[in-house]
């Protein structure tokens, strides 16, 4: 079941390669992400001595620890990812063009998994040309709904 979506990066990235990962959570950080209150917005993976972390993904404090702590919304969360994939995505990042982005939260089970894309950014009349398919195919099925 889908959580939450990074609807942006599909837009302004070109997604090349995706894999599921584990994310390290705290308590009150898992109630919060159930309760849907997740925005990946902005969201970006950066490799950091041969391990991944998940940075700008804004998880709103849970209410009863509002009032009593001060909780970081944004920090940086540890990403589970197999040894040779990291060291593949880390020599994509470093070769130039390319990016890692968290393209979506969901459950897996009881589990929290996010998919993790390795993408290259889209140049202006890239994403021009897709808002243009995007509007023919949206006037193409209202001119099917009118027919029948």
């Amino acid at each position: 079941m889908e959580i939450a979506k990074n609807k942006k990066a599909y837009f302004d990235y070109e997604i090349l390669d995706s894999q599921e990962a584990g994310i390290e959570l705290s308590g009150h950080e898992v109630k919060s992400i159930r309760a849907k209150q997740v925005n990946l917005k902005g969201s970006y993976v950066s490799v950091n001595q041969g391990q991944l972390f998940l940075k700008w993904m804004n998880i709103s404090p849970w209410k009863t620890l509002a009032s009593r702590d001060i909780i970081e919304t944004q920090r940086p969360r540890k990403i589970f990812l197999h040894k040779k994939k990291i060291l593949y995505y880390g020599s994509k990042i470093k070769e130039g063009g390319y990016t890692l982005l968290a393209t979506e939260l969901y459950f897996k089970g009881s589990l929290i998994k996010v998919r993790v894309a390795l993408a290259k950014g889209k140049k202006s009349y890239q994403k021009k040309q897709s808002l243009k398919e995007r509007s023919l195919d949206k006037e193409a099925k209202m001119m099917l709904k009118k027919n029948y």
